[in-house]
């Protein structure tokens, strides 16, 4: 099983809680990191406390890839485009992979769904690791809708409530910053992901039923996707939780939504 987590150790972390828990079932585990953005130092002394402690998680750095500097985007916009051109990267790690071993799954953060080409391409099974709960798997797959319902910039529409299946109703100004500014490249690569998420093989998600009742309903009903037939195997394997000694990258630089 190869997982391929977006920049940033809050990501990494969660991949690799996913890690120890396929471990029971996968003869090796392969996490693919990216090199030149969000990197820490703390990231390299996680790494080689894992692969102490959990031999058959193996980690391999892509090659070391350089980000224009332009300012005039999000950074948001800045981590999907760096991600966008370490795809060549991943296709190469992934068929490299295949000459030696049989991949049976390629399990991706949403941010890194540019990598769902190459993967497919080589007949890899490929899964979403969705990190934030059902609610927001509902809210991500209804975005494309929200997006064809609206024709202004989410931070525009004050005083709106958006109405999206699983979820209580939710102020427009309050959407996942990625999401607030048309006129910001992030917007449009969020709409990528999100309308791309019914071509999953399935979908994985750090919750569980009891928790979110509503929020699974809807996604079981295929309320909040495009095609309501077209829905992904969803499976909830939640909760995952980081060891305390973990707690202290919670100050390091992460991208979160």
């Amino acid at each position: 099983v190869v997982l391929y987590p977006a920049p940033g150790i809050g990501h990494i972390v969660s991949m690799v809680e996913l890690a120890k828990l396929l471990q029971l079932h996968a003869h090796s585990i392969t996490i693919l990191l990216t090199t030149g953005l969000l990197d820490h130092p703390s990231i390299d002394t996680y790494i080689h406390r894992i692969s102490i402690s959990h031999p058959s998680i193996f980690f391999h750095r892509l090659p070391h890839t350089s980000l224009s500097t332009t300012t005039t985007v999000s950074m948001a916009a800045k981590a999907f485009n760096f991600i966008n051109i370490n795809t060549p990267n991943v296709a190469t790690t992934l068929t490299q992979i295949t000459k030696s071993t049989n991949i049976k799954a390629f399990i991706i953060d949403l941010f890194c769904t540019s990598a769902m080409e190459p993967a497919s391409s080589l007949g890899i099974p490929v899964y979403y690791f969705f990190t934030s709960g059902a609610a927001v798997l509902s809210l991500f797959s209804y975005f494309p809708k929200l997006h064809q319902e609206t024709h202004v910039s989410f931070k525009d529409m004050v005083g709106v409530e958006l109405r999206v299946p699983g979820n209580a109703p939710l102020r427009a100004v309050n959407m996942p910053e990625p999401m607030l500014k048309r006129d910001d490249p992030a917007y449009w690569d969020m709409l990528e992901f999100c309308t791309r998420l019914p071509e999953a093989r399935g979908i994985i998600v750090n919750s569980f039923e009891e928790l979110e009742p509503v929020a699974v309903d809807a996604v079981a009903d295929g309320a909040c996707f495009p095609d309501a037939k077209r829905v992904p195997g969803v499976y909830y394997i939640g909760p995952l939780i980081a060891e305390p000694q973990q707690s202290g990258f919670v100050n390091d630089l992460v991208l979160v939504l």
